[in-house]
């Protein structure tokens, strides 16, 4: 038999599958959906086994190596998935099925140097004796760190045939194993030892006690004996050696909830308005229909709800739902939910688990022992072979857009396996994004509305306040009298504040006032921003860092000042003018460890604290009693920047974090500061009135040929020499002139807003169009030439439907 392999190489010239013998030993092992170890050129490759045939165009083919997984990772459904996502967003065929796998099952390559003639090593090279002194074999990557004057010699004496070099290719995913003791004879047995113990065996009696008045448990962790009830270890060793206890190595899935017991919840009784929203939903997943649905909600409608009704009844019918929630939404609270209502039925995936932890909880999912995932972006890829319902809440969020290949957007692949599995896809959204509302209104989708709240509790009332007004009347402060004033009216009420910048670091950048001198990344065109927690200036796009310059570099003048606010500011001005007020301040900076995030969610739920100040991981997926009040310190962050979606994108944070304000019996207020106050996107957001929103970004839209009346590819080039990278864009834009059709429109090429970042110049050119059937060859083309002849580190980079333009 013969195996097709896409090899582990994801470039133009090897994206394509390559014919290999499957060896007599390794027959029934190889299936499709199978990692291999395989021989490429000189080395040793990972590769996914895509298909088996009995005949080969090639007559000699080398065999492979050895087989990695003991059951096939990518389901059939997956390999097609894999070869539609490289078509259509021009990927390697091998990047597409990476992207569909946890971090740690990618393949891990090590070259080793071995001693092949001992007796010739000290004759002809004494000075390499040494590297072997405890082994016949060492590290390549040692040898080239820790002694890299002797890689000459090692050279020469692997040309002789003392020394030979060895490649391994390593799977990194490994099962966590664990020791279980458990008793290896009758209970009556294990009386008799412990009455025939004397007193100075005590450890040991306690250990026999325990498994006596245990009989009823099978196996006990050896760790759980020793550090949950303080039975000795040794103990338990010696009481194995007389043969009463029995010690084994087993598998066991790393749980990151097993501490967190989430209560068990009941399904909620439904309001008119959710019954109307769900029943066809259901509707779908009994006849198994691919309909795609978009529940437009307010903030606190109940969508959640809906999902996990809706869910409850694929599991019923035995079928499994995947559920994605915005990295920055999967908070503590919504895991509880899913985890109350369904239990051990549920897998997590998200960035806050270890790579072991993401590892185990796909393995349940791939092995059927769970029916419901949950995660961010990548758990699309799920790997459930009974997919019944697929879920995106805050579908409207940037996030589902992968910014490196494959540029996949998480929503079209959730309609392509909907399809293929005939299930519903439900779009959930207080504010969706334009094209999905549009297509919704040409009834590609169906909508479905959530007018009031689930509880029907009034929406929160929103002050706008104009800080051109605050400054002329001498308020130079960055809270306004009417948010000041609130803030001290809800501490002494003892009810709690969310207060919102969407900017981090403490000064958004240092000038000197003598000469007007900005402090710049030596890396990138942008500012360093200050941070108070060490005293350093940190570029956020490329994480060079260094200490505040005592004097400027340019004129030495002592005049450096602080411009701009940044959380770190706003917490010390709240820590200056409400001292009494205890502040938590969640952002990057403070959420770095593993379970920061949730530390401070937690403290803030059990109200150890009046202030929750953050950036946008504080605007969605939140809800607690006593938040009353919402402050927006700066809601023009986002509205002038060079994007075409800058408006929309204020709308959206804007109406997402009024909604975290009065969502149970207390009654919730917004304050909105702003130097537009008059601006469309703040004026709609503070009505909640998504309808008049969506009319006047429409016709904007329209007249200047955006999304959703025309599609967009953005294409981005970059190299360390600017003319390199404007002499590729210029030909690139050419070739796109001189292909398309006059209906498509080419702009560039362009430097965009940010010039450079990690020392590589970037251009980029743009296409809109409507229907353009030689565009998606002619890419093809593009990428594959500037990847063959982009050896003098030119890089590519072609965006289908770009969701980020800077």
């Amino acid at each position: 038999m013969i195996a097709e392999v896409y090899v582990d190489i994801p470039v133009s010239p090897v994206n394509k599958p390559f014919d290999y013998k499957i060896p007599g030993n390794f027959e029934g092992l190889v299936k499709p959906g199978i990692r291999v170890a395989v021989p490429f050129g000189r080395t040793k490759r990972l590769g996914f086994v895509t298909a088996l045939k009995e005949s080969s165009d090639f007559e000699t083919l080398k065999p492979i190596l050895s087989v990695i997984d003991h059951l096939p990772i990518l389901t059939d459904e997956l390999l097609d998935l894999g070869r539609w996502l490289a078509q259509t967003t021009l990927c390697p065929t091998v990047s597409a099925y990476q992207a569909m796998l946890p971090a740690v099952m990618r393949a891990e390559y090590r070259k080793t140097i071995v001693v092949e003639q001992p007796e010739r090593l000290p004759l002809s090279f004494p000075e390499l004796v040494p590297l072997f002194s405890s082994d016949r074999e060492v590290s390549w990557d040692q040898v080239e760190k820790h002694h890299p004057e002797s890689l000459k010699a090692v050279n020469q004496a692997i040309n002789k045939g003392i020394l030979s070099l060895h490649r391994l290719v390593k799977n990194q995913a490994n099962a966590k194993k664990v020791t279980v003791v458990s008793a290896a004879v009758p209970g009556e047995k294990l009386q008799e030892a412990f009455e025939s113990l004397d007193k100075r065996s005590k450890r040991q009696k306690d250990v026999l006690s325990f498994f006596i008045q245990n009989t009823n448990q099978d196996r006990v962790e050896l760790s759980r004996l020793s550090n949950h009830y303080h039975l000795s270890r040794e103990s338990v060793h010696r009481l194995e050696e007389k043969g009463l206890l029995k010690l084994e190595l087993i598998e066991q899935f790393r749980n990151p909830y097993a501490e967190k017991d989430a209560s068990r919840t009941r399904p909620l009784p439904l309001t008119e308005e959710q019954r109307k929203a769900l029943s066809p939903i259901l509707s779908s997943i009994e006849k198994g229909e691919d309909r795609v649905y978009l529940c437009h909600g307010v903030t606190g409608s109940g969508k959640t709800e809906i999902y996990l009704q809706a869910i409850r009844e694929v599991i019923d019918s035995g079928k499994q739902a995947i559920v994605l929630v915005p990295e920055i939404s999967l908070t503590p609270q919504m895991v509880s939910r899913f985890k109350g209502r369904f239990g051990e039925a549920v897998a997590v995936m998200h960035s806050g688990l270890s790579k072991g932890e993401k590892y185990d909880e796909w393995r349940k999912i791939r092995e059927g022992q769970v029916s419901v995932a949950v995660g961010a972006r990548s758990a699309i890829f799920a790997p459930f072979e009974r997919l019944g319902l697929i879920v995106i809440d805050e579908e409207h969020e940037t996030s589902y857009k992968q910014e490196d290949t494959p540029r996949y957007h998480a929503r079209d692949v959730a309609v392509y396996r909907g399809r293929y599995h005939h299930c519903p896809v439900v779009l959930g959204s207080a504010t969706p994004s334009l094209e999905s509302f549009a297509r919704a209104h040409k009834h590609v989708y169906q909508l479905l509305s959530l007018r009031e709240r689930f509880n029907r509790h009034p929406m929160p009332e929103v002050h706008i306040v104009d800080l051109r007004e605050e400054m002329r009347d001498g308020n130079h402060s960055m809270f306004s009298r009417a948010l000041f004033k609130k803030m001290r009216e809800r501490l002494e009420k003892h009810e709690q504040i969310v207060l919102f910048l969407n900017r981090r670091g403490y000064s958004t950048f240092v000038m000197c006032r003598e000469c007007g001198t900005v402090i710049k990344c030596p890396h990138c065109d942008i500012s360093l921003t200050y941070h108070r927690s060490g005293h350093l200036l940190k570029c956020h796009y490329c994480g060079y860092e260094e200490p505040v310059p005592r004097s400027c570099p340019s004129c030495g003048s002592d005049s450096m000042r602080y411009f701009g606010t940044g959380t770190q500011k706003v917490e010390a001005e709240l820590n200056r003018v409400l001292p009494e007020a205890r502040v938590i301040r969640m952002d990057v900076d403070t959420t770095r460890r593993k379970g920061g995030h949730e530390a401070l969610l937690r403290q803030f739920g059990e109200e150890k604290a009046d202030i929750l100040l953050g950036t946008q991981m504080i605007a969605k997926g939140l809800d607690f009693p006593k938040v009353t009040l919402v402050g927006v310190l700066a809601a023009d962050s986002m509205l002038h920047l060079p994007d075409f979606r800058a408006s929309e994108k204020t709308f959206q944070l804007l109406t997402q974090v009024s909604g975290r304000a009065g969502r149970h019996d207390l009654p919730g207020e917004v304050v909105i500061q702003s130097y537009t106050p008059d601006h469309y996107a703040i004026l709609d957001a503070a009505h909640h009135d998504y309808g008049q929103f969506y009319r006047q970004e429409m016709q904007i839209r329209f007249r200047h040929g955006y999304p959703p009346f025309y599609y967009l590819v953005l294409i981005n080039l970059s190299h360390p020499q600017p003319d390199k990278a404007a002499e590729a864009a210029d030909r690139i834009t050419s070739i796109l002139k001189n292909n398309l059709s006059q209906s498509a429109q080419i702009y560039g090429p362009v430097v965009p807003a940010i010039a450079r970042i990690k020392d590589r110049y970037r251009y980029q050119c743009m296409v809109k169009y409507k229907r353009e059937k030689a565009l998606l060859p002619l890419l093809r083309k593009i990428a594959g030439h500037f990847q063959q002849t982009g050896r003098d580190s030119l890089q590519l980079s072609i965006d289908l439907n770009p969701v980020m333009l800077m």
